[in-house]
Parts: C-alpha cells; sequence; structure tokens
C-alpha cells in the first residue's frame, strides 16, 4: 500500500490540468514531392522538394525541442536574426530556352542569398559569421564567399512567397492517379503491380515552347588585354512588352569601360529606365551594374559592355591558371506577361507539383533566370620560368663556386726537376752507341 501511493501521485502529476485537455496539434508539417519531366534531347529531369513548413517565430519564442524541422538551420535563423535564407548548389547548366523554365532557378555553383532583420547592427560581420558557420555544415568553401564576390543590391528583387509563381506553358496536361484507372480495392488485394501503356499515335509537340523571356551570355574579343561581355535578352512574346532588372557582379581584375555601355533593341538604341553602377575596388569588391531595360515584343535586346583585363600578383593565381576565371552569371528578375489563364497556386497543398501549370496573379507571373557562367582568360606569366631561373641559376653557382672553392683550397708547391736514375743513364748509354741524342 505504501508503495502504490507515490505510483498514484506520480500519475497525477503526470495527468494534471493539461493531461486532461486534447493534444496540442503539431505545428510544423513536411510534404514531398516529385516531378519527372521528359526533356527534348531524350534526358529525363527529375525535381524532388522537401518542404518543411513550421509556424514558429524562431526569434521571438526560445525553442529548445525541434520535431521535423532542421535543428541547426533553425539555431543558425534564431541567433543571426534571418528573415529569409537561400543558399543553392548547382553543377551544370539548365537550357531554359531548349527544355523550358525549370522549377527552380539557380547558378552555376554556388549561391547565397540573406536578408537580415532589422535589428542587426553589423551586418558584415553577421554575413561572415553565417557563411563560416554555413560552410561546416554543408562541408563546402562557404568561407570564401567575402566582399570580393558578394554584392548589395538597391532594388528589392525578392518577391513576396504568396505571390511567387513560375509558369511552364506545356500545354493542355491531364493528371491521372493509378487509384483513377483501376479499382483500389483490385490493388490492395494484389501482390505484384506491371503497368505498361502504349501509344500508337505520336505526340504532336514533344518539344515544350520557348518561353517569354530567356538569356545569353557571352564573351567576345581577342588577345589577353582588352574584351567585351555582352548578354541577349529574348522577349518573345508576340505583342507584349515588360521591363527586366539586370544584376550584374563582374570582378574586380576586370577593368569595366563605363562610357561603353550600350543597349540595343531591334538595331535602336535602348536607354534604360534605371542604371545603378558601383565601381570595384582592388582586391575589396567588384563590380554591381544594375539596370531596368524596358524588353520590346518579340526582340532581342544586346547588352555589351567593354572591360580590361587587370595583371594579377603571382600569389592571386588559382592552382590552374591556364584554365581560366570564372565570372558569375548575370541575373535577371521581371513579371512576364502570361497569356494562358490559370488559377494561382495553391502553397499550402502543393507548390511543387502546382508550378507544372500556368498560374499567374493577374496577368503577370515573376521569374528569375541566371545566365551562363563566362571562362575569361587573363594574362598569366610563366610559371616555369621560376624553376629554369633556379636551375640555371645553382648549375652556375655549383660550377663557379666549385672552381673558386678548388683554387682558394688546394695547396701549390714547386718541386725541382730530379736527375735520372741507373735506368735512365743505362738509357743515354745505348743512345750514345746508336748516335742518338740522350734523353
Amino acid at each position: 500500500m505504501a508503495a502504490a501511493m507515490p505510483l498514484a501521485l506520480l500519475v497525477l502529476l503526470l495527468l494534471g490540468r493539461k493531461g486532461w485537455c486534447l493534444a496540442e496539434p503539431p505545428r510544423d508539417s513536411l510534404r514531398e514531392e516529385l516531378v519527372i519531366t521528359p526533356l527534348p534531347s531524350g534526358d529525363v529531369a527529375a525535381t524532388f522538394q522537401f518542404r518543411t513548413r513550421w509556424d514558429s517565430e524562431l526569434q521571438r519564442e526560445g525553442v529548445s525541442h525541434y520535431r521535423l524541422f532542421p535543428k541547426a538551420l533553425g539555431q543558425l535563423i534564431s541567433k543571426y536574426s534571418l528573415r529569409e535564407l537561400h543558399l543553392s548548389f548547382t553543377q551544370g547548366f539548365w537550357r531554359t530556352r531548349y527544355w523550358g523554365p525549370p522549377f527552380l532557378q539557380a547558378p552555376s555553383g554556388a549561391e547565397l542569398w540573406v536578408w537580415f532583420q532589422d535589428t542587426v547592427t553589423d551586418v558584415d560581420k553577421s554575413w561572415k559569421e553565417l557563411s563560416n558557420v554555413l560552410s561546416g555544415i554543408f562541408c563546402a568553401s562557404l568561407n570564401f564567399i567575402d566582399s570580393t564576390n558578394t554584392d548589395n543590391e538597391t532594388l528589392e528583387v525578392n518577391p513576396p512567397p504568396t505571390t511567387t509563381y513560375q509558369d511552364v506553358i506545356l500545354g493542355t496536361r491531364k493528371i491521372y492517379a493509378i487509384y483513377d484507372l483501376f479499382d483500389t480495392a483490385m490493388i490492395n488485394n494484389s501482390r505484384n503491380l506491371n503497368i505498361q501503356l502504349k501509344w500508337k499515335r505520336p505526340p504532336e509537340n514533344e518539344a515544350p515552347p520557348v518561353p517569354f523571356l530567356h538569356a545569353q551570355r557571352y564573351v567576345s574579343g581577342y588577345g589577353l588585354q582588352k574584351g567585351e561581355l555582352s548578354t541577349l535578352l529574348y522577349n518573345t512574346h508576340p505583342y507584349r512588352a515588360f521591363p527586366v532588372l539586370l544584376l550584374d557582379t563582374v570582378p574586380w581584375y576586370l577593368r569595366l569601360y563605363v562610357h561603353t555601355l550600350t543597349i540595343t533593341s531591334k538595331g535602336k538604341e535602348n536607354k534604360p529606365s534605371y542604371i545603378h553602377y558601383q565601381p570595384a575596388q582592388d582586391r575589396l569588391q567588384p563590380h554591381l551594374l544594375e539596370m531596368l531595360i524596358q524588353l520590346p515584343a518579340n526582340s532581342v535586346t544586346k547588352v555589351s559592355i567593354q572591360f580590361e583585363r587587370a595583371l594579377l600578383k603571382w600569389t592571386e593565381y588559382t592552382p590552374d591558371p591556364n584554365h581560366g576565371f570564372y565570372v558569375s552569371p548575370s541575373v535577371l528578375s521581371a513579371l512576364v506577361p502570361s497569356v494562358v489563364a490559370a488559377k494561382p497556386v495553391d502553397w499550402e497543398e502543393s507548390p511543387l507539383f502546382n508550378s507544372l501549370f500556368p498560374v499567374s496573379d493577374g496577368s503577370n507571373y515573376f521569374v528569375r533566370l541566371y545566365t551562363e557562367p563566362l571562362l575569361v582568360n587573363l594574362p598569366t606569366p610563366d610559371f616555369s620560368m621560376p624553376y629554369n631561373v633556379i636551375c640555371l641559376t645553382c648549375t652556375v653557382v655549383a660550377v663557379c663556386y666549385g672552381s673558386f672553392y678548388n683554387l682558394l683550397t688546394r695547396t701549390f708547391h714547386i718541386e725541382e726537376p730530379r736527375t735520372g736514375g741507373l735506368a735512365k743513364r743505362l738509357a743515354n748509354l745505348i743512345r750514345r752507341a746508336r748516335g742518338v741524342p740522350p734523353l
């Protein structure tokens, strides 16, 4: 009886005021999605999305328990007072012109976008610490993202999540599930399910239509002194023009000639409605060029600017300098007009799957595109010359030093010539007898 009393008290403590109430529903949820898209090249693009949503204020609430949301990211958001964080790792390049817009736009390589809360006073310090922490979490070289390859754009190009839409115009589509084709009871009772579909008529349109906005970037020129950066902006809409925000980040070792900036559309000059240029500082920050350009309907707009290659210190070259130096791609942000009526995306249900269909908030949808990264060759010294010079110098020094050392350390003695011995005398006698001069 005495042992039962503590057990009863323990049960009453556990089933207190909160124990009798209903359990609080979890505020976090996890959704997994997979979209498989065949490409005209014969490849198949598989897009996986693992979306974790947690209705919690990490900055205000003292959160110590994590169920689905990653604890490392949660503590990171709370410590550095982050409002938004976008991190992407990409290998290769998505050809928007031939494959259509991807579900998730990202440049080649690594990209980090961060918006801090207004309470952060020293943004540069928080940025440096954040990049170092992310570098350790993802085992990547994000700690090399410093002031030399970081920008602070002046225009706000991040749309709110409720109005961010991606449009992939792929024509009319029908969605079926397995349980729509067969009875659910048959599937539940069966052990193996093998379904094969064959179409006798080939598809009419295998390739997706060309998107309304796509871009291309390249470098031109000859030699290792001067060159030109060119960006082609394509507006394939048949009758509507729309503005595009172009953001260029150019390394400091490419000296931009801003007076050579030209923008042409249909053979005529196209003056940007807004332009912001921040010059680079050697070994401190890159060039920043922002422009708001109006793209005419069914046109190609060319943006070009000339540059001069700078000479680097021999310690600033990469381990493979003859391969070249990469220039980050241009970023295009625009509200592209839509010609297909559609319903808005339901972000609560399935944001990735619904992005298959043309969606819009009115008549426009937000698009962010990235061009190709460029590979620029810089004047590179002959790194084998120091080796050749060292070998030649060591050889000359060794020969000269050996000769001088031999002369300085060897002792020379003058010896008197000795008179001949018995053998020499006998030889001279024989030579005299023959009439030959003596030795």
